[in-house]
Parts: structure tokens; sequence; C-alpha cells
């Protein structure tokens, strides 16, 4: 996947956890944007982080990774200012870019290597939207290059909807199992749920 970027938005303010910060949560040991950040780079892909700066205390989860970090001065506009930057700084020559999400603890390296694979399976540069086992569009999202202007154009906290809906004619779904697709931790009561679900699996 040496053709290919991995762009993790996580300049977000995570309002919604009330103090916490939601990517610093510890999974087995590890901060959670940390653990995104590896299953990223085990696919072989370039890495590319956002943060709201530099000196975020995010960042110190990434020390050591050989990942590509972006300020965000413009966090506050949403989602679309990290993809804006993300994207626009990527290296040259780049077949496509998938979108992972920083809150989605569930997705594993697999994952990502699927819906690479559906996308080398297609003739012509398709989108490639990660699903439920039952169909539910989720993520992480790949876009092909011939949409990254696009990208780098998007405004507000919609992400990348509109550039979905622009190509809908060329969006392919790729069924992940279960609910790892889905499942993304905003709130304390998501994270308490989700550490009860790992425990009862234990």
């Amino acid at each position: 996947m040496l053709d290919i970027a991995i762009v993790i938005p996580a300049a977000g303010a995570s309002r919604r956890m009330r103090g916490q910060d939601k990517l610093l949560q510890e999974i087995d040991g590890v901060p959670l944007l940390r653990r995104q950040v590896q299953i990223a780079l085990a696919t072989g892909a370039h890495v590319c982080v956002t943060l709201p700066d530099h000196d975020h205390p995010r960042a110190a989860a990434l020390q050591g990774l050989p990942v590509q970090i972006v300020a965000v001065p413009d966090a506050a506009l949403g989602m679309s200012a990290s993809l804006r930057r993300g994207v626009g700084l990527l290296p040259r020559n780049l077949r496509a870019v998938i979108i992972l999400p920083a809150d989605m603890p569930d997705l594993e390296t697999e994952d990502l290597l699927a819906v690479y694979q559906g996308f080398c399976n297609e003739a012509h540069p398709t989108l490639q939207q990660a699903t439920s086992a039952d169909g539910k569009p989720g993520h992480p999202v790949l876009f092909p290059s011939d949409c990254f202007m696009a990208l780098m154009s998007v405004s507000g906290d919609q992400g990348a909807r509109q550039v979905l809906r622009d190509n809908k004619h060329r969006l392919r779904h790729v069924a992940l199992p279960g609910d790892r697709a889905l499942t993304d931790l905003d709130t304390p009561e998501a994270w308490d749920s989700w550490y009860a679900r790992q425990a009862a699996l234990v």
C-alpha cells in the first residue's frame, strides 16, 4: 500500500467527553490515537495525523512513530479543516487516500487492507466505503486521487459527505465483520459500555 495514504483526523475538541480526551483513552495500555496510527502503519501506507497544533497533548501519544503530523489551527471550523490540510499536505503521486476516524477502536489493519483491496479489484478508480456486516455504511472510506481537489474544498463539519454524494455512481461498499465500521466512542458513557463489552469477551 505504498501508493496510498491514510489520513487520521485528530484535531477535534472531544467536547462530548466532558473534560476528558477520547483519543487518549487507553486500550490495553495504549492511547487510542496511538493504536489507530499503529494499525494504519501496519498496512505499509503513508500515515498522516492532523492535530490542533504540534504541541497538543495528543502529540506525545505519537512519539517515536513514523507519521506525518499536520497542525490544523482552524480546527474549530470542523472536520473539513482537518481534511483540507491533511489531504493538501500529502506526498504527491498517490493513487488514493483512506480517511480513518481516530475514535473507532474496533477497526483493525485487516479492515483497512480490505478497503484497499476493493479499490485494487476495480478496473477504474472507485470510492470504497466500509459497512457493517449487514450493510450499514460506515468508516473508513477510500477516495481515489481524482477526489483530492474536492476533499481540499470541503467546508463545515460534514467532512467528506458531499464528496461521497457527488460520486455515488462510483461508490462501492466493503462489508467488515460485525459493527467494526460503525463503532465510534464520543462520550464517557459510550466508553464505559465499550469497556464492559471488551471485559465480557475475556
